[in-house]
C-alpha cells in the first residue's frame, strides 16, 4: 500500500503547506496544469499527494480513504462528530490562523455577554413572535457552545458566504463566523461578543485513525514523522 496524505488544492494554504514540508526536506507539487488535481512527493518513498478541497479532507481522514490531511481544526471539529476518536492531531502548522466567534451589531449596546445575549433572544423572541436568527455555516459548533452557555431562543441561519452580511441584509441578527483581523465586521458594524470566542483554529495536521495500514505503512508513518520531527 501506499500513505496517502491530503492537501488542500490551491491558494495559500496549498502555498503555506507546500512550503512547510519543504522545510522539512519533503517536497510537494503539483503535476500538470492547476486544473488537475495530481501531485508528486519528493523525500521520502512510499507517500502520494492528493490534492483536495480543504472541506473534504475531513470526511476522507474520517472514512480512512487517506492516512494523513492537512486542514483546518475549524473543519475537522465541525464536519466530524466525536472528531477526536477518529483523527488525531500530529503537528499545528502555524498558518491559517482564524477565530470563530459570535457577533451582534454594534448598535448593541447592552449586549456584550453570551448572558446578555441569552437575554437579548428571549426579549426578541417575545418582541417579533419568532427566534433571533444566527447566520453561520458552522452549525454543529455554533449549536454545542450556545447550549454551553444556556442561549436557547434562536434559529440557526444557514450562510455559505458573506455571512457579514447578512445583519445589514436583514436575514440575521446575529453572525457565528471565522475572522483573522476583524476588519470585515467593523466594516459591516458588528462586535465580537466579550466571551464569544468559539474556537481558535490553525492549519494542522491530522492523521486517521481509521485509515488500513499495512506494516510498510506503518514503517513509512515513522520515517515520515522522523523527518517532520514529530
Amino acid at each position: 500500500m501506499t500513505l496517502k496524505i491530503g492537501v488542500p488544492s490551491k491558494g495559500r494554504l496549498m502555498e503555506k503547506t507546500f512550503d512547510w514540508f519543504g522545510d522539512r526536506g519533503i517536497q510537494l507539487s503539483r503535476t500538470g496544469s492547476d486544473r488537475e488535481y495530481s501531485g508528486r512527493v519528493d523525500g521520502i518513498d512510499g507517500v502520494e499527494l492528493v490534492l483536495l478541497s480543504a472541506g473534504e479532507i475531513p470526511r476522507e481522514l474520517a472514512a480512512g480513504r487517506i492516512h494523513l490531511g492537512v486542514t483546518g481544526t475549524d473543519l475537522i471539529q465541525e464536519k466530524l462528530s466525536l472528531w477526536a476518536q477518529r483523527v488525531e492531531t500530529l503537528a499545528e502548522l502555524g498558518f491559517g490562523h482564524a477565530d470563530l466567534i459570535i457577533a451582534v451589531p454594534t448598535c448593541w449596546v447592552d449586549v456584550d455577554t453570551m448572558d446578555d445575549l441569552d437575554a437579548a433572544a428571549a426579549a426578541f423572541r417575545a418582541h417579533h413572535g419568532f427566534r433571533l436568527r444566527i447566520a453561520t455555516k458552522y452549525h454543529r459548533l455554533v449549536r454545542d457552545y450556545l447550549k454551553s452557555h444556556g442561549v436557547a431562543d434562536y434559529q440557526i441561519v444557514d450562510s455559505q458566504g458573506a455571512t457579514e452580511g447578512t445583519v445589514k441584509n436583514e436575514t440575521a441578527e446575529a453572525i457565528a463566523d471565522i475572522t483573522s483581523s476583524g476588519e470585515t465586521l467593523r466594516a459591516n458594524h458588528l462586535k465580537i461578543l466579550s466571551d464569544g470566542l468559539i474556537l481558535k483554529s490553525q492549519a494542522s495536521l491530522f492523521w486517521s485513525k481509521t485509515a488500513p495500514m499495512d506494516a510498510a505503512d506503518i514503517t513509512t508513518l515513522k520515517a515520515l514523522k522522523h523527518k517532520l520531527a514529530l
